[in-house]
């Protein structure tokens, strides 16, 4: 074991380790982005690709976040090249039905944003939108089991951050309109 006193982890380092091994599993800001749209597209008639990108890089940026996409990815790879020990790598590798920790891995990531981000994710989760097909798709090589819950919890996290801030938006907007009113 190292030891503590000297122990330094630098922050940017992980936020670009988090975006490069997304990246190498197949999975840009855009997908996720567009998952976003999705979710929220029937609320925001006004609401872009590059709204939901940013909120997206918003979620992205927490250093949680950050420590589920890396632990998730980690433990897809590792169960690709069997390196898992049995009964794990088997319920890792077939995605099995009862094996639960990749949800509640992705849920470390909705809590962040509250229960809206939940509903959100319940969502996607069931019906594996977009880029989660491709994802869930089995082919006898590549393991997204972790993944594809973590990429959905992204998304759900940006759509319950948007919701957040349009509500907040609107309610500046009565708050100024009420006092000029007032003023008048």
């Amino acid at each position: 074991m190292s030891n503590p006193a000297n122990y330094r982890l630098n922050s940017k380092e992980v936020a670009q380790a988090t975006m490069d091994w997304l990246g190498k599993r197949g999975v840009s800001k855009e997908q996720i982005g567009q998952l976003v749209m999705l979710l929220q597209k029937d609320y925001f008639k006004d609401l872009t690709l590059d709204e939901c990108v940013t909120n997206v890089e918003a979620v992205l940026s927490k250093r949680e976040v950050q420590n589920a996409v890396l632990t998730g990815i980690q433990l897809d790879m590792l169960a690709e090249q069997g390196q898992l020990l049995p009964p794990l790598q088997n319920m890792i590798w077939h995605d099995e039905g009862l094996y639960g920790c990749d949800e509640v891995l992705a849920l470390s990531i909705v809590n962040v944003y509250g229960s809206i981000g939940l509903t959100n994710f319940g969502y996607v989760d069931k019906f594996k939108p977009g880029v989660l097909k491709k994802l869930n798709e089995k082919n006898g090589k590549d393991v997204h089991t972790f993944l594809d819950d973590i990429v959905g919890a992204i998304a759900a996290s940006a759509a319950s951050r948007i919701a957040h801030r349009k509500q907040a938006e609107r309610e500046a907007v009565e708050e100024a309109l009420g006092e000029h009113t007032q003023a008048e």
